[in-house]
């Protein structure tokens, strides 16, 4: 089974095309579990709570019919475990990173075992970003040097890495072009806060497989790589 990460910017049901991948290994499971529609868990720790994530079950379900069992969690509440029992397929939506990485921690265990099993995981902004051994944070500042365009509401914020899922070990960003962040990523590997990195577009998922890499979408995925005297970027297109 795969690792479905989305850069964000698609929750309308037009950008159902980059959900729908994950919904075919989520059926394969749920056939082989004797279910006739996938189970599926549903986490959102948004701001937004139960609102955000009618909103992220209502696009879902434009790609693929489903048992929702769904999380809605604001600022400061945590998944629990019994959340994620017994599914076919996971699903963690986006919101502020520091908190969606806060909120699923406890479960972060459990899903790196789901997910060793054959579960997919869908990781959609927020969600992609925490999917890797470093979950990359907010800010714009790496040693009080401004590196990518500042939040107001973040300004002067130093740009960290905490522990995330390890689904993946390169760190990976959303939003990327949008938000003018490949160029925090770049000066990340350069400094060495990270090894390496992808950024991913909006409207834009990438498939992580037994078969390599695949991207859906319109945007691109930025890789970014140490080089000799720097660092090198590349894109994997759609």
């Amino acid at each position: 089974m795969s690792v479905h990460l989305v850069g964000g910017g698609a929750l309308g049901a037009e950008h159902a095309a980059l959900y729908a991948p994950f919904f075919v290994e989520a059926a394969a499971r749920g056939r082989a579990a004797g279910r006739s529609r996938p189970r599926v868990a549903v986490l959102s720790v948004h701001p937004g709570g139960a609102h955000q994530a009618e909103v992220l079950v209502e696009v879902l379900r434009a790609a693929g019919e489903f048992d929702a069992q769904v999380t809605a969690a604001e600022r400061g509440a945590t998944v629990e475990l019994a959340s994620i029992a017994d599914v076919d397929g996971l699903v963690v939506g986006g919101g502020i990173v520091e908190e969606v990485r806060a909120g699923v921690e406890p479960v972060f265990g459990e899903i790196r075992r789901q997910v060793a099993s054959g579960v997919p995981y869908l990781g959609i902004s927020a969600g992609a970003m925490i999917a890797a051994e470093g979950s990359l944070g907010g800010g714009s500042r790496i040693d009080g040097v401004v590196v990518s365009p500042e939040d107001p509401s973040e300004a002067g914020t130093e740009f960290a890495v905490e522990a995330g899922l390890g689904l993946i070990d390169v760190a990976v960003d959303a939003h990327v072009a949008q938000r003018g962040n490949l160029s925090r990523l770049v000066a990340a590997v350069e400094s060495g806060l990270i090894e390496s990195a992808l950024g991913i577009d909006e409207r834009t998922a990438l498939i992580i497989g037994e078969g390599g890499l695949r991207v859906v979408g319109s945007g691109s995925v930025w890789r970014v790589l140490p080089a000799d005297g720097g660092v090198l970027v590349s894109t994997i297109g759609a």
